[in-house]
C-alpha cells in the first residue's frame, strides 16, 4: 500500500497497513537535508528535496510545499527579510494604517514571485511523486493573512473597532486565497492545507464571524476541483472546535492543548482529526519511549481514522530517534490493533 493508498483509505475508513504519519516539517527538514533556511523559503527546489528526504528517512506520508506564512503577504508588497539562517522576518505592517487598504492591489498568484515558486513546487513534486505519495499545497486564512499585512496588534484592535473595515479586506484576502489554492491544486496538489493560527486568539463568536466563512469559502472551492481539505490552526482551539467542524475541512489538526478524545467523540466519522502529542515536550525534548507511547496514545484518542501528528511542526534539532519510535509506533499499532 503506497501512501495515496493509505490516506484514501484511512479517509474513507477503510482498511490500511498503519496510521498514515502528516508531521508537519519546515526548518527541521531544510536542516535535515543540510540547507540553510533562507534558500528553503525563496527556492522550491531545495524544499521538493528537504521534503523528499525527509519522507524517505522518517516514513511520513506526505511531501509538503508549506514552508512559511508570508508567500501571500510578500506577493502583496509586504517587506519580509530572510536571514541566512532564521526565520522570515517582517517589522513593519503593508497596512500601517487603515487607508492603506486602498492601496493594496490584487495579485495572481502565478504573478507573484513567492507564491509561483510555490506552485513550481507542488509541480515538481508531482513529476517526482505523483500518484504515490500525497501532495500538499497550503494557504493562509483570510483573518491570519490580514494578520500578517496589518500586523497582529492592529487586527485585534480592528476587530473591535471597525469590523466592517476588517471585513472589506478578508473579502478581497479571500479571493486571493482561492485562486491560489486552485492554482496548486491545478499542479498536482492532492490536499490544500489552510492555516489561520490568529484564529485561536479570538472569541468563538469572532471566529464565527470573521474567520469560519472564509475557510469554508476557501475549501468550498478546493473541493469543488477534488482535492481534501485540511485545517491547520495552532494554539488551544478548545473553544472553537465545534464550529471548526463546519469549516468543510476533511482533516482538521489539534494542538496538544485539545482534549483529542473528546473531539473525537463529538466529531465521529467525519471531519478525521490528526493529531496531536506535545511537539516540544515529547517529540524535541522527550525519550523515545515518550515519544512511541503518546503516538499510541493519540491514535486511541483520536478514533480509527486518526491521522498521526505531533500537534504542531516538528521543532528543529528534533531528535532523529525520537521521528523513527513515531515511525515504529505507527507499525506496532497496527499489528496491535488486528
Amino acid at each position: 500500500m503506497n501512501s495515496l493508498e493509505r490516506v484514501h483509505n484511512r479517509l474513507q475508513g477503510f482498511a490500511v497497513d498503519r496510521p498514515p504519519n502528516f508531521d508537519i516539517m519546515m526548518t527541521f527538514a531544510a536542516h535535515h537535508a543540510g540547507h540553510r533556511l533562507r534558500e528553503y523559503y525563496l527556492d522550491h527546489r531545495v524544499l521538493v528535496e528537504s521534503n523528499l528526504k525527509a519522507v524517505s528517512d522518517f516514513d511520513l506520508d506526505i511531501v509538503q510545499a508549506i514552508s512559511d506564512p508570508y508567500r501571500e503577504a510578500a506577493d502583496l508588497g509586504l517587506a519580509v527579510e530572510f536571514p541566512d539562517d532564521g526565520l522570515p522576518v517582517n517589522t513593519h505592517p503593508l497596512l500601517a494604517t487603515p487607508e492603506h487598504l486602498q492601496k493594496l492591489t490584487p495579485i495572481h498568484p502565478e504573478d507573484g514571485r513567492r507564491m509561483s515558486d510555490r506552485i513550481a513546487a507542488v509541480e515538481s513534486f508531482q513529476t517526482e511523486v505523483g500518484g504515490v505519495i500525497p501532495i500538499m499545497g497550503w494557504v493562509e486564512g483570510a483573518l491570519a493573512e490580514a494578520a500578517d499585512l496589518r500586523g497582529m496588534m492592529n487586527l485585534m484592535i480592528d476587530l473591535h473597532d471597525r469590523p466592517e473595515w476588517v471585513k472589506q479586506l478578508l473579502e478581497l484576502l479571500v479571493e486571493i486565497e482561492v485562486e491560489f489554492a486552485r492554482a496548486q491544486v491545478h499542479a498536482g496538489a492532492d490536499i490544500i492545507g489552510l492555516g489561520d493560527a490568529v484564529a485561536s486568539q479570538i472569541s468563538r463568536d469572532m471566529y464565527r464571524e470573521f474567520a469560519l466563512p472564509y475557510e469554508q469559502r476557501i475549501f468550498q472551492a478546493v473541493k469543488k476541483m477534488g482535492a481534501i481539505a485540511r485545517l491547520h490552526i495552532c494554539g488551544d482551539t478548545t473553544h472553537l472546535v465545534e464550529d471548526m467542524k463546519s469549516s468543510g475541512a476533511d482533516i482538521v489538526d489539534l494542538d496538544w492543548m485539545v482534549d483529542l478524545a473528546a473531539v473525537s467523540a463529538s466529531f465521529g466519522d467525519h471531519p478525521v482529526l490528526c493529531g496531536n502529542f506535545d511537539p516540544v515536550a515529547v517529540m524535541l525534548r522527550g525519550t523515545e519511549q515518550q515519544v512511541y507511547e503518546a503516538t499510541h496514545a493519540c491514535l486511541q484518542a483520536g478514533g480509527e481514522r486518526c491521522f498521526s501528528m505531533a500537534g504542531c511542526e516538528i521543532p528543529d534539532q528534533t531528535p532523529v530517534e525520537n521521528l523513527h519510535a513515531q515511525s515504529r509506533a505507527l507499525r506496532d499499532f497496527h499489528r496491535s490493533d488486528t
